[in-house]
């Protein structure tokens, strides 16, 4: 192994890392050598992920968490310290899509809904870990990973679903000030950009005929991405091989905005 991507020693914090996406930061993470610490809203997901990843030896721990309530948010990383001792790597991974047929559609509730995960959950997780990673860099130990999941949507027009675009742009910009602000500690921070990708998110949206065949042609790689195509970005940006790589939109989806 590269000796710089090799993780031991190091903790990742996962919001949303019981499926999907999340779940394959973790296996690769964890295959990687670093302990993993997952937050989730459902215990049988979180306690199947958990059990996903043991084979791999590492210590993973589990968490109910509803990152859309700044509390808990505060009180559960609090629980992650106390369980792990530090946090190397925060993972804002969690959220939600819209649920609303147009833009007329989208009233108040739907528009908070959204937004108190989406971008709500990824501030108040980033501030604790971010927090607790300056505090560590200000006693001799710098370095730490911010990482947010954001969206191609971030970049294209994602019409009819104009509330779940918003919070991912935003996410992108906090992303990037985030970058600048903790750079003199250390800390690099990136977003990563998912194209269309296969999860339980996404199933009723893939088994839509006309979208699939629109959408599908479109992708140079002729397929729909896979949980598993996010393992080396992860690894990647959690392991010192990217100290230097901040600010950045990892965009990853088989081509589809090229072309």
């Amino acid at each position: 192994m590269y000796k710089p991507f090799d993780l031991t020693g190091k903790v990742a914090l996962v919001t949303g890392g019981n499926g999907g996406i999340g779940l394959g930061f973790c296996e690769a993470m964890a295959q990687a050598g670093a302990d993993i610490c997952i937050w989730g809203t459902n215990a049988d997901k979180n306690a199947a992920a958990a059990e996903t990843l043991a084979e791999t030896g590492r210590k993973v721990r589990t968490q109910q968490v509803d990152v859309s309530d700044s509390a808990a948010v505060d009180a559960a990383f609090a629980k992650t310290l106390a369980e792990f001792g530090r946090v190397d790597g925060a993972f804002a991974n969690a959220g939600v899509t819209g649920r609303k047929r147009s833009f007329f559609d989208i009233d108040d509730a739907e528009w908070q809904r959204v937004m108190q995960v989406n971008l709500d959950g990824v501030f108040y997780t980033l501030r604790a870990a971010a927090r607790h990673m300056v505090e560590r860099a200000e006693k001799g130990d710098p370095g730490g990973r911010l990482v947010a999941t954001a969206s191609l949507a971030a970049l294209s027009g994602a019409a009819r679903n104009e509330h779940y675009g918003a919070t991912k742009g935003a996410v992108v910009s906090m992303i990037r000030a985030m970058a600048v602000d903790f750079a003199r500690h250390g800390i690099t921070a990136n977003a990563i950009l998912p194209g269309w990708i296969e999860t339980d998110m996404t199933e009723t949206l893939f088994a839509w005929d006309r979208f699939a065949e629109a959408a599908l042609p479109r992708t140079p790689a002729g397929r729909w991405g896979k949980p598993e195509d996010f393992g080396g970005i992860a690894v990647y940006l959690m392991s010192d091989a990217s100290a230097f790589h901040t600010g950045d939109s990892h965009l990853i989806d088989g081509g589809y905005w090229v072309f």
